[in-house]
């Protein structure tokens, strides 16, 4: 019998994990990406309980502990005092919890595993410069494509995955077009040499600043030796494009309030990135022969680290759906089923961590107590119900 074949839209985190889990089944699939080349692009990337598991048991666990960093908490502090709020147990703790590490990795460094990985594969093609720029929807098989140059082609498949991103042109091929909203926030990103950061922040470990104006993240990466920075700030339009350079001083200035280690840690990157925070609530994730993952389907804020989580969820779960399946519209009709109510938690209760983060008066006088009351375990095992996650 001939194989299935599958074409995946998107290299990115949850494309590659999709083509991988699909081809691990026999499918033959064909993976394109818009780019014509792999940079190193993005920033780090958290891994949660619910996540990691999911790769490795793809076979990627080896891979990983040898590229990711895995702190041993996270340390919230109050961006104007430096005082600490509470913490968040991870390391030991989460691997004991919920079976599976608490990882934090360079996205350029997990999308090479996962490359590498796919690549590995003799029934992957991976076509570059080539962009998924409609899908004949219905019981249709059709997807057109876009390449480099400005040609057009189409190509058929039993199954076609949309992880082609937060602005995905199959999007519209699920039901009535719907664009992600801006939320009123930018995010500054930069990696830096972690022995230039202050001492008493440059530990092995996270660490989340809030305060009115925005908050902060900081964790090692690549084994320790550099420390990625997340600033993220209110700003009432988005930047232009998909990311833009920004000026140390600018940011520096919006925090001038700041702890003075803290400010210590933003006056070191000399380059900053930035990205407009959107999101846009879950609907239908599949229509006929095709399937949403990651972004295509459900943008999320970032205030709960789980945009690329949530892709590898889909990912495994989309697999799971269709594994010994005959009838794929089905399937993906099954796979949507399963992750609409998860997805629109997650979103829901990013925006709420949003809106704590934020807090001011007496709302974070109310947050700082229930941190402290709960304590690093407690902490953690309010998101139980999400670390705990299985496919």
């Amino acid at each position: 019998m001939e194989p299935r074949s599958a074409i995946v839209a998107g290299a990115g985190i949850g494309g590659l994990t999709a083509a991988l889990a699909l081809s691990r089944q026999g499918w033959r699939v064909t993976v394109l990406e818009r780019r014509t080349g792999f940079s190193e692009v993005g920033a780090g990337i958290q891994i949660s309980p619910n996540a990691s598991r999911v790769l490795i048991d793809l076979g990627l666990g080896s891979a990983l502990r040898r590229a990711a960093s895995e702190p041993s908490r996270v340390v919230v502090r109050s961006i104007g005092s430096g005082a600490q709020i509470g913490e968040v147990a991870l390391g030991p703790f989460m691997r004991e919890r919920f079976g599976a590490p608490y990882y934090v990795i360079h996205r350029a460094d997990l999308q090479r595993l996962l490359l590498d990985a796919v690549r590995s594969q003799p029934n992957v093609t991976l076509l570059l410069g080539r962009e998924a720029c409609g899908f004949g929807g219905g019981s249709g098989q059709e997807i057109a494509i876009e390449k480099a140059g400005g040609a057009r082609e189409t190509l058929a498949a039993d199954l076609v995955v949309g992880a082609d991103g937060l602005w995905s042109k199959l999007r519209a091929a699920t039901g009535p077009a719907r664009a992600p909203e801006y939320r009123g926030f930018v995010a500054w990103r930069a990696t830096m040499v972690r022995a230039e950061a202050p001492a008493e922040i440059a530990g092995e470990e996270t660490g989340l600043w809030l305060g009115r104006a925005g908050h902060v993240v900081h964790y090692p990466l690549a084994g320790g030796r550099l420390l990625n920075i997340v600033a993220i700030e209110r700003r009432a339009d988005p930047v232009e494009g998909w990311a833009a350079p920004g000026r140390r001083e600018d940011l520096l200035a919006r925090f001038d309030d700041a702890a003075e280690s803290l400010r210590q840690l933003l006056a070191v990157p000399a380059e900053w990135l930035l990205w407009s925070v959107f999101d846009l609530p879950a609907a239908r994730m599949a229509n006929g022969r095709l399937a949403l993952l990651g972004d295509a389907a459900h943008p999320v804020l970032p205030f709960l680290a789980q945009g690329g989580a949530l892709a590898v969820e889909d990912a495994a779960t989309l697999a799971n759906a269709l594994a010994q399946a005959r009838d794929v519209p089905a399937a993906l009709e099954r796979y949507a089923n399963a992750r609409l109510a998860r997805v629109r938690r997650v979103q829901a209760a990013a925006r709420r961590n949003g809106r704590a983060y934020h807090s001011g008066g007496i709302p974070a006088f109310v947050r700082d107590r229930i941190m402290a009351r709960l304590g690093p375990q407690g902490m953690a095992e309010r998101y139980a119900w999400l670390y705990g996650w299985r496919a």
